[in-house]
C-alpha cells in the first residue's frame, strides 16, 4: 500500500497531465488521505493560503496565475480537448472533444445553472468572475457520474474559494485587490476581496467590475461591432468552522447592464442575478458528507444596441426571460477499508422559465400582443449515483460509476404577437398546433461508467475507460415553437444566424464513450512527459438539426431531430525541462495539441462547432520572483464543417504571445501582450458576424482580436 505522501505526490503529477487521471487519482488520494486521517486540520490550511490564493488558482490540478480576461471560460485554455465559441465579453460557451454547451455540464460552485435565454447569453461560467475561483477542472468524455449527469460531452466545474479562518485565539484579516487594463477595446476592470475572521467564524466580500467597449481586429484594425460589455459582480460568504465542520453560506448579485453580441441578432441589455448558496461539509467516524443548497433568480432583457440599429420606434426587439433555479445536492464518502471506498449522492435540480417578448410600438409585425415563447415552462432533474472506488494494487486502481436521473418538464400554453393577419399566420397556426398538443414529458435515464489505472512502470501510466451518458434536450429544443421567420430567428445559441424550430417528440441522447491516456514520463514526474490521448464516441439520438426553408439572407430555418452520430480524435500534450540551476531559474518547454472529426449519419454532415486541430507551443522561465513566457498558439484551416447550419470554412492562423509577472513583497505586477504580430484571423468557432451584417449587410464569419497590450497589478495584505 503507498504511503500517504507519495499518494498526494504521483496525485499532484497525475492531475497536471490528464483529466481523467485527475478526476480517478484526486478520488483514490482523498480515499486514502480519509482512512488515515479522518480529523483534519482545516483551519491551518486555511491560513495557509492567504496569500497564495489571491494570486494563484488550480486549473485541472496545476497551479495557474489568475488570467487577465474577464471571462471565467478562458482558465481552460490549455486544458486537452477544451475550446470555447465565442459569445459576449463575459459569457464564451465551453467546448469539449467537440461537444458543446448544454451537451457539458457545467458547475459553478456546486450549482448546475442553466441559461435563461433562447441565445444563451447567460451561461454558468458568466456568473462568477476569475478572481473569485480557488479551482477549476473540465473533464473530457468520461466524467466520474459523482461530478457528471444529464450530459454527454464531459464536465466543467468551478468552485469558489472556502471561507478562511484564523488560529485559535487569533483575528485574521486579510484580502486583496487587483486592477486590469487592457488597451484593444479599452478594456478595464478590478476586483477585490476582505475578510475578517477568528478561528470559529469567517466573514468576506468579494466585488469585481469589468468593461470594454468594441474590440479591433488585426491587420489594418477594423472594428467588430456589438463586442462591449459591462459587468459587476457583489458576494459576501458568511462561515462557521467548528472541529472537523465547515458551514458556507454565500449571498451574490450579478448585473451586467449591458454585453454584446456579434453573432446574435440580438444584445444583451440588462442582465440581474441573485444567489443564495449554502454548503456545509463534514467528516465523522463513518467518512465525509457534503450537503448544498442553492436558488438563483435571473431577470434578463435582450434588444438591440445602437450599433445593431436598435432603440427606435421602428427597430429594435424587446425580449424577456425570468427564470429561477433551485436544488441540493448531497455526497457521502464511506470508506469500506483501506483499498476500497464507496461514494453515494443524490441531487435534484429545478429550473423554471417565462420567456416573453413585449409588443414594438408602432409595429405591424411585434404586436399589438405580447408573444409567449416559454410559459411556465420547467425543467426538474432528480438524479442518484453510487461509485466505487477501489485500490487493488499498488499500482492498479479502478472506478465503477451508476446514476440514475428522472428528468421532467412541461410548459403552459402560448401565444403569438397576433392570433390574425397574414405577416404572423405562421406564428398563429403553430401556437395553435402547440397548446393543442400534450407538452408533459418525463425522461427516465441512466448512466455508468468504468474506468482504470495501471502504473506498470514508474515511468508510465495507462488510463482508460468507458462511460455511457445520457442528455435530455432543454426547454428550446423541445418546446420552442415559432414557425414565422423572425420569430425562429430569435432562437439560438450557435451564432451562426439560422432560425430554430423545437420538437416536443425529442428524445435524450445517449452517448457511448471510450477513451484512453498513455502518459510517458520519468519517474519523478518533474523533467519531462508525454501523453497521448485518443477518444471515439457514438452518440444516439445526438440532437441535430434537419432543414425546412431558406431565408432571403441564404440562411436556413431548421428544427431539431434525433439523429446519430459519432466523433472521434486525439489530444496530446508534453513537457520537457530545459534548465533548472540557480543562475537562470527554471526554463520548460510545453505543448499541446487537439483535434476532434464529428459526423451526422443521417446526413452525413460535419457536426457543428468541431474545433479544427489546433495547438499551443510554450516556452516558460521562473527566475526568483519573476515568470515569463512566450507562447505560439496555431490552428489549422477550418475545412470540415456542418453544411446544413451553412457553417463557414476559416483559413488557419498563428498567433504569438508574451507575457511575464514579477512579485515584490505584497504586490504582484503582471504584463502580456496577446497576438503580437497583430495577425487578422477569424474565429473558427465563431459563427457569423450578425453585428457586421446588421450594420453592413455585409454576412461574413467573425474575427479575431488584433494585438492587446495587457497590464494588472495585485495588492495582497
Amino acid at each position: 500500500m503507498f504511503s500517504l505522501a507519495r499518494i498526494l505526490r504521483s496525485n499532484a503529477v497525475t492531475c497536471r497531465r490528464t483529466a481523467l487521471a485527475c478526476a480517478l487519482s484526486a478520488s483514490l488520494s482523498a480515499t486514502t488521505a480519509l482512512a488515515q486521517s479522518p480529523t483534519p486540520d482545516t483551519t491551518d490550511q486555511s491560513q495557509s493560503l492567504t496569500t497564495t490564493q489571491t494570486e494563484f488558482l488550480t486549473v485541472n490540478g496545476v497551479r495557474h496565475q489568475v488570467t487577465d480576461s474577464p471571462d471565467t471560460a478562458s482558465l481552460f485554455k490549455h486544458s486537452l480537448g477544451y475550446s470555447t465559441y465565442n459569445a459576449g465579453g463575459v459569457s464564451s460557451l465551453p467546448v469539449l472533444n467537440g461537444m458543446a454547451d448544454d451537451r457539458v455540464a457545467t458547475i459553478v460552485d456546486g450549482m448546475r445553472i442553466a441559461s435563461a435565454c433562447p441565445n444563451h447569453m447567460n451561461p454558468a461560467m458568466s456568473y462568477i468572475d476569475p478572481d473569485s475561483v480557488s479551482h477549476a477542472v473540465a473533464l473530457a468524455g468520461i466524467t466520474p457520474v459523482s461530478i457528471g449527469g444529464d450530459s454527454t460531452g464531459g464536465t466543467v466545474q468551478v468552485d469558489r474559494k472556502d471561507p478562511q479562518f484564523a488560529k485559535a485565539g487569533k483575528i485574521l484579516i486579510t484580502g486583496h485587490v487587483r486592477g486590469d487594463y487592457r488597451s484593444n477595446g479599452g478594456g478595464s476592470g478590478a476586483s477585490g476581496t476582505v475578510t475578517v475572521a477568528n478561528d470559529t467564524l469567517s466573514l468576506r466580500y468579494t466585488a469585481s467590475y469589468a468593461h470594454a467597449s468594441d474590440y479591433q481586429t488585426g491587420g489594418k484594425g477594423r472594428r467588430v461591432l456589438s463586442t462591449s460589455y459591462l459587468s459587476f459582480n457583489h458576494a459576501v460568504t458568511l462561515g462557521l468552522h467548528k472541529a472537523n465542520h465547515l458551514l458556507a453560506l454565500t449571498f451574490g448579485q450579478q448585473d451586467i447592464p449591458y454585453e454584446g453580441f456579434p453573432n446574435q441578432y440580438m444584445d444583451m441589455t440588462n442582465n440581474r442575478s441573485t444567489f443564495v448558496n449554502g454548503k456545509y461539509k463534514g467528516n465523522f467516524g463513518w467518512g465525509t458528507l457534503e450537503a448544498r443548497g442553492f436558488w438563483q433568480r435571473v431577470s434578463h432583457v435582450m434588444d438591440m444596441m445602437s450599433d445593431k440599429g436598435g432603440h427606435t420606434a421602428t427597430t429594435g426587439m424587446p425580449m424577456n426571460t425570468d427564470a429561477r433555479t433551485a436544488g441540493y445536492a448531497l455526497k457521502a464518502t464511506i470508506p469500506l477499508s483501506q483499498k476500497h471506498t464507496l461514494t453515494l449522492g443524490s441531487g435534484f435540480d429545478h429550473n423554471g422559465l417565462n420567456d416573453w417578448w413585449p409588443p414594438l410600438k408602432g409595429s405591424m409585425m411585434m404586436g399589438p400582443g405580447t408573444f409567449h415563447n416559454i410559459n411556465n415552462g420547467h425543467r426538474d432533474r432528480l438524479g442518484h449515483f453510487a461509485e466505487w472506488d477501489a485500490h487493488w494494487l499498488p499500482h492498479f486502481s479502478t472506478q465503477l460509476g451508476l446514476r440514475s436521473d428522472v428528468v421532467m418538464m412541461n410548459t403552459g400554453t402560448v401565444a403569438p404577437y397576433s392570433w390574425t393577419g397574414m405577416m404572423g399566420m405562421a406564428d398563429a397556426m403553430a401556437a395553435k398546433r402547440f397548446n393543442a398538443a400534450s407538452r408533459g414529458r418525463t425522461d427516465t435515464n441512466f448512466d455508468v461508467t468504468a474506468t482504470g489505472k495501471w502504473e506498470p512502470l514508474n515511468s508510465l501510466t495507462i488510463e482508460g475507460g468507458y462511460a455511457r451518458k445520457t442528455r435530455s434536450p432543454n426547454l428550446y429544443e423541445r418546446y420552442a415553437w415559432g414557425m414565422g421567420s423572425m420569430s425562429s430567428r430569435m432562437i439560438g445559441w450557435f451564432g451562426d444566424g439560422n432560425g430554430y424550430v423545437g420538437n416536443l417528440n425529442l428524445k435524450p441522447e445517449i452517448a457511448n464513450t471510450l477513451s484512453t491516456t498513455i502518459d510517458w514520463h520519468d519517474p519523478a514526474g518533474q523533467r519531462w512527459d508525454l501523453k497521448v490521448q485518443p477518444f471515439y464516441t457514438y452518440t444516439h439520438n445526438y440532437i441535430n438539426v434537419v432543414r425546412l426553408g431558406n431565408f432571403t439572407n441564404g440562411l436556413s430555418q431548421l428544427q431539431f431531430v434525433n439523429h446519430n452520430a459519432r466523433s472521434y480524435g486525439i489530444n496530446a500534450s508534453g513537457f520537457v525541462r530545459l534548465w533548472n540551476t540557480p543562475h537562470y531559474g527554471h526554463g520548460e518547454l510545453t505543448g499541446n495539441i487537439n483535434w476532434v472529426r464529428g459526423q451526422d449519419l443521417v446526413t452525413h454532415s460535419g457536426l457543428y462547432h468541431q474545433m479544427p486541430a489546433n495547438g499551443i507551443v510554450g516556452l516558460h522561465e521562473t527566475y526568483e520572483n519573476w515568470t515569463g513566457r512566450v507562447e505560439v498558439t496555431l490552428v489549422k484551416s477550418k475545412t470540415t464543417v456542418d453544411w446544413l447550419r451553412n457553417e463557414p470554412r476559416t483559413p488557419g492562423y498563428a498567433l504569438m504571445g508574451l507575457g511575464g509577472s514579477y512579485r515584490w513583497k505584497a504586490f504582484t505586477l503582471n504584463a502580456s501582450i496577446e497576438n503580437l504580430l497583430n495577425q487578422n484571423y477569424y474565429l473558427p468557432l465563431g459563427g457569423l458576424s450578425l453585428g457586421d451584417y446588421a450594420a453592413g449587410g455585409i454576412l461574413g464569419p467573425l474575427q479575431g482580436m488584433g494585438r492587446s497590450f495587457n497590464l494588472s497589478l495585485t495588492a495582497a495584505f
